[in-house]
């Protein structure tokens, strides 16, 4: 929509509680839960330490969201966290969030699709080897949505994450209430296997890595602070309903996964839900969770979608991006960000895998809170008059454990995958030089106003 008093570009401000908590629940609910219960098993001696390390990714995200929802209720300006970084930290800093933040929302777009095209070629046979072609079609579904505006994205990612919360609500209830036939016993794991070793720092923050990844996508909901109607209140609001309701539905899962199949068979599968509902379903099991999985992937698809241009555009409007990103269709959409995160995406879609896209996915996720958790530091001693419609509870302690988490988190990152660690590393070399010439660009334009 177009100021045509100022010339300017302006989001919509037409977003509530509903879609900040759809945005957040959408984006955390990923095909990921599907998967990694079996893998967190894999790496621990016990269910009842897998368990606690569920809970303590909830605790981990909700210590987190208490510092996003003061930075993003004090500056709630779109372009995510890399707002907040660059007000404390200046410009090369809140470019190297603003980049890494944004090519780890295009990379989870490309992964997201790529098994979205997976799990239907397993309900639909014929589609092997055209899933790349599956998740593209997909994305440029959800483009043509989220092009004709923000409204229709929102009624979307509302729609999907309440049916994909209802389809796992629906698969605990079969698990733990209907009558099941015991899986076949696994093979006996050989006497120094992983699964009857001893727990370890290494296998712990392997387990801890996957459950950090699956709760991921909870600061959704802030990335579109400007387009809310209220908020102060909507954000806060928004990532802690979501934080617990997914918390909940995730301890479900695994509590029911642990009563209906033995732990041996769960260390071993890629599918411990698919497992547990064939002793209910029977045969039919795989193409359930197949249809599950890519309606869980459709809302987190949108929930990525709709938070990548408004990086972008945020980028663009602070001279940190070529200005022609600003422009905002007339139903509220950044579309000009909107075509050039659909465009990248794609391009990974069609030459990247699952596995590759997703292994430097972790590090990106995790390093720009990290920035995040400093920034609020260093505002509250640089800008102590800034209106703060939330404080931070328990300030500096909470936020100080915030920070230790997530710094502790990267560094486990980099050295039980190094890969990601040189992806971090590449990231900032680009960044640096990159930003400098935007800051003398945007100087410039400044002094020619």
């Amino acid at each position: 929509m177009r100021d045509s008093s100022s010339g300017e570009n302006h989001l919509l401000r037409a977003l509530g509680l509903a879609f900040g908590v759809a945005v957040a629940f959408g984006a955390m609910i990923g095909a990921g839960i599907l998967r990694t219960p079996g893998g967190v098993l894999n790496h621990l001696p016990s269910a009842p330490l897998a368990i606690g390390l569920w809970i303590f990714g909830a605790i981990h995200a909700l210590v987190g969201a208490n510092v996003v929802s003061e930075l993003m209720t004090s500056v709630p300006r779109s372009g995510g966290l890399f707002v907040p970084a660059r007000a404390a930290f200046g410009q090369t800093a809140g470019f190297l969030i603003g980049w890494s933040d944004w090519l780890n929302m295009v990379a989870a777009v490309a992964a997201l699709a790529i098994a979205a095209g997976e799990f239907s070629a397993i309900m639909i046979p014929r589609l092997r080897g055209d899933e790349a072609l599956v998740g593209a079609m997909l994305i440029m579904m959800f483009f043509a949505i989220n092009w004709r505006g923000v409204r229709e994205g929102s009624r979307a990612q509302i729609a999907s994450s309440a049916a994909k919360g209802l389809f796992l609500i629906i698969l605990v209830a079969l698990i733990l209430f209907l009558p099941n036939s015991p899986p076949p016993p696994a093979a006996p794991p050989p006497p120094l296997s992983r699964a009857a070793a001893p727990v370890s720092l290494l296998g712990a923050l392997v387990a801890y890595q996957l459950i950090f990844g699956v709760y991921s996508g909870w600061p959704n909901a802030a990335y579109f602070a400007e387009e809310d109607v209220d908020p102060g209140r909507n954000i806060p609001r928004s990532m802690f309903l979501s934080i617990l309701g997914v918390a909940l539905l995730y301890l479900a899962i695994n509590g029911a996964l642990i009563h209906a199949v033995p732990i041996e068979r769960l260390r071993e599968s890629q599918l411990p839900l698919a497992l547990a509902v064939s002793a209910v379903l029977g045969p039919f099991s795989m193409k359930i969770i197949a249809a599950g999985a890519v309606l869980i992937v459709l809302g987190c698809l949108n929930a990525n979608i709709m938070v990548g241009p408004r990086i972008l555009y945020g980028l663009a409007r602070d001279g940190l991006f070529p200005k022609f990103a600003t422009r905002i269709n007339d139903g509220g959409t950044p579309g000009v960000a909107l075509v050039i995160t659909i465009a990248l995406s794609l391009l990974l879609t069609f030459t990247g895998s699952f596995e590759a896209i997703f292994l430097v996915m972790g590090a990106f996720a995790v390093f720009p809170m990290l920035v995040a958790d400093a920034s609020l530091f260093k505002l509250r001693r640089s800008q102590p008059a800034l209106r703060r419609p939330y404080r931070a509870i328990g300030y500096p302690v909470l936020p100080a454990i915030a920070l230790a988490l997530d710094f502790g988190l990267l560094v486990s990152f980099m050295v039980t995958d190094p890969m990601s660690g040189v992806s971090v590393v590449v990231a900032v070399a680009l960044c640096i030089p990159v930003a400098a010439l935007a800051g003398r660009r945007r100087t410039r334009l400044v002094a020619e106003q």
